[in-house]
């Protein structure tokens, strides 16, 4: 298979898993699902009081909605083109900072 074909497949295919993963029809982003463990805790920390309250939003009205056995109309379904790791930047900071205090401490 060409490289093209490759990358179409692999894209097709990360939609499909997005799509069939559900979150989306909550209204929920990736990063919205991710384990708060001390890195990602301390993450949240550090995020924009906007970008805390709207991840709080979603993730109130996504529970909601389940409680309610309902899901989004499909219009306001969250789009694998449209998700944003708007978290991700922060955890990998928070990740390299405290790698370097555990090589800073080991020697």
């Amino acid at each position: 298979m060409s490289r093209r074909m490759n990358q179409l497949i692999t894209v097709g295919f990360k939609k499909w898993c997005y799509n069939i993963s559900r979150f989306n029809q909550y209204g929920l982003w990736r990063d919205d699902l991710l384990i708060e463990d001390a890195d990602v805790t301390e993450a949240l920390r550090r995020l924009p009081q906007e970008l805390k309250d709207q991840r709080n939003f979603r993730i109130v009205r996504a529970i909601q909605l389940d409680a309610n056995k309902r899901i989004l109309p499909e219009e306001e379904w969250t789009k694998y083109e449209e998700d944003v790791h708007y978290l991700k930047p922060y955890v990998d900071e928070v990740v390299k900072e405290r790698k370097e205090r555990e090589a800073w401490e080991a020697s």
